[in-house]
């Protein structure tokens, strides 16, 4: 039976509305993967890898179970199996995401992914260029004062950025020292193989034991809580952590990355560059940042792991506090009060019940 103009027109518009509502929804889809994924890149050059490409990552684990050859792999190669690794811990949903996607939408969610990762460093970096200045003119004071919003003023044109940047196996008092820096001469070449002072506790260095104190600066300290529990706890410290979210927390602190990450970023603050790059005269960042890697990861033998482990919970005390939830035991927590108070309870239910 043939249907009137009328009708035909209704059911176009109707079939219209539809498609409509469908192309919404798919927006709408779209734009909360968007947000997701940039949300959760965030963590990424925070917890994870300050400098190699999500792409270098994943193709270093790729290559790592498609070729089973004896062959040794190289120190680099390590390093981007252990990043592999530590995104797979961070965002433990995207190693199966990669295998499930097509090949372009996982290119677009791994680009969404550094746009969130890119973001959230170039926010750190702002957040401590004002926070670095703060703490520093507030521990040193000097004369004049570290400008928050002035880069050119820090660098080694600054007495105490200066000291605080020197390799530990020179003393920045030494005129000979900070002048051949100063100068950029042969003799003074500041690079990723030293360690600078600003990392050391009291900003003091053992010569005989250039390990001592390493990794210990209140600088540091005052840093991490400042990216990873909020700019307010950088205020305090001296003392050990009040404890807030251990539990979640306590592995935040113990992951090297954070610690390379923060490292670099107090290094670029201190600097008187005034964008973020990879290379700053004969100082390397990409490879300060992988010797920081390998002084936690790459150790010798049982000995200095042990040390390490130490660091590292001495770091966790630092930040978040001392728990002692291992020594909550099931007959510790029965003496508590609310267990006494629920059996007190059912006894007097008990009794009362027996009354009657």
């Amino acid at each position: 039976m043939p249907t009137t103009a009328e009708a035909r027109a209704k059911h176009r518009i109707a079939a219209l509305e539809d498609e409509l509502e469908i192309m919404r929804q798919e927006r709408g889809t779209k734009q909360r993967k968007t947000t997701y994924y940039i949300a959760q890149g965030r963590a990424i050059r925070r917890l994870v890898i300050l400098y190699a490409s999500l792409e270098d990552l994943i193709s270093e684990n790729d290559h790592r179970y498609e070729d089973q050859s004896e062959d040794a792999a190289t120190q680099e190669q390590d390093r981007m199996q252990r990043g592999y690794i530590e995104l797979s811990r961070a965002l433990p949903w995207l190693h199966g995401k990669l295998g499930t996607l097509e090949y372009e939408d996982c290119e677009d969610m791994l680009k969404k992914l550094k746009k969130g990762a890119d973001a959230a460093r170039g926010d750190d970096t702002s957040c401590l260029k004002d926070l670095v200045a703060a703490w520093v003119n507030q521990t040193f004071r000097p004369s004049p004062l570290i400008q928050p919003d002035d880069k050119r003023s820090r660098g080694f044109a600054s007495e105490v950025c200066g000291k605080l940047l020197c390799p530990a196996e020179w003393d920045w008092d030494q005129n000979r020292v900070k002048d051949g820096i100063r100068n950029r001469t042969s003799e003074c070449i500041v690079s990723e193989n030293s360690w600078p002072l600003f990392l050391y506790e009291n900003y003091k260095v053992n010569y005989e034991n250039l390990e001592e104190g390493l990794f210990k600066s209140k600088l540091l300290v005052q840093a991490f809580k400042a990216i990873f529990t909020s700019p307010s706890s950088a205020k305090e410290a001296e003392g050990d952590g009040d404890g807030a979210d251990i539990l979640e927390n306590n592995r935040r602190a113990r992951r090297k990355s954070d610690q390379a990450k923060v490292k670099t970023c107090v290094h670029f603050t201190l600097s008187n560059i005034s964008s973020w790059r990879t290379v700053d005269g004969d100082f390397d960042y990409e490879g300060f940042w992988n010797n920081t890697v390998d002084f936690f990861e790459d150790v010798p033998g049982p000995v200095t792991k042990r040390r390490i482990d130490r660091l590292l919970e001495w770091w966790t005390r630092k930040i978040f506090g001392i728990n002692h939830r291992e020594d909550l035991t099931p007959d510790v927590v029965s003496q508590m009060s609310i267990n006494t108070l629920a059996g007190q309870r059912k006894a007097l239910e008990d009794a009362t019940f027996d009354s009657d």
